[in-house]
């Protein structure tokens, strides 16, 4: 009996460590953050397969859900893990209290920048900067308009995060941001 009950306390132990390791959503979970708005919008990419925002906030790619976004600014992941949270201000959070950069209603930047990187202009139209200001087209946006538009530009921000310090030849070092999307 004495072994069975030394057993139980390791496992429990165990337990309580993986829990303790795992990254805290980010602050203000509970409470939420900015005000977003959503309807059926649609981001279709040059060399990628579409994006769309549906009115419940699924976020789909191909056709593929790859997360939910809900009213308070609050983004989860296909298994409803905490992947960020867009504060009323702008400034984009994730887990652990990563800032993954500023999303504004029509432009982002990333989490080393206080420059946009992308916009999502007026007309839907998707513009990426470079270091020099450079700008190279990435599609178009429909369905994007008035209160939505913010919901957009987040969507961009998460979806450019994921090619963030993305190797660009076969060898890479660095420290880079982790968005599990």
């Amino acid at each position: 009996m004495g072994r069975m009950l030394v057993v139980r306390i390791l496992v429990a132990s165990l337990a309580l460590l993986m829990v303790a390791c795992a990254p805290s959503p980010p602050p203000r979970w509970a409470e939420g953050g900015a005000h977003l708005v959503f309807g059926a919008a649609r981001w279709d990419r040059p060399d990628d397969d579409p994006i769309e925002i549906r009115a419940d906030g699924r976020v789909l790619e191909g056709g593929n859900s790859i997360f939910l976004i809900d009213r308070v600014g609050r983004v989860v992941d296909v298994d409803n893990e905490p992947v960020a949270l867009l504060f009323p201000e702008g400034q984009l959070v994730g887990p652990g209290n990563q800032y993954l950069g500023h999303v504004g209603v029509t432009n982002a930047s990333p989490p080393h920048s206080d420059t946009a990187w992308l916009a999502v202009l007026p007309n839907g139209q998707v513009v990426r900067f470079d270091e020099d200001g450079d700008r190279e087209f990435d599609g178009t946006w429909q369905g994007c308009g008035g209160a939505l538009h913010r919901a957009c530009t987040l969507v961009t921000q998460l979806i450019a995060l994921r090619h963030y310090n993305a190797p660009r030849s076969g060898v890479s070092v660095g420290v880079g941001v982790a968005v599990p999307l």
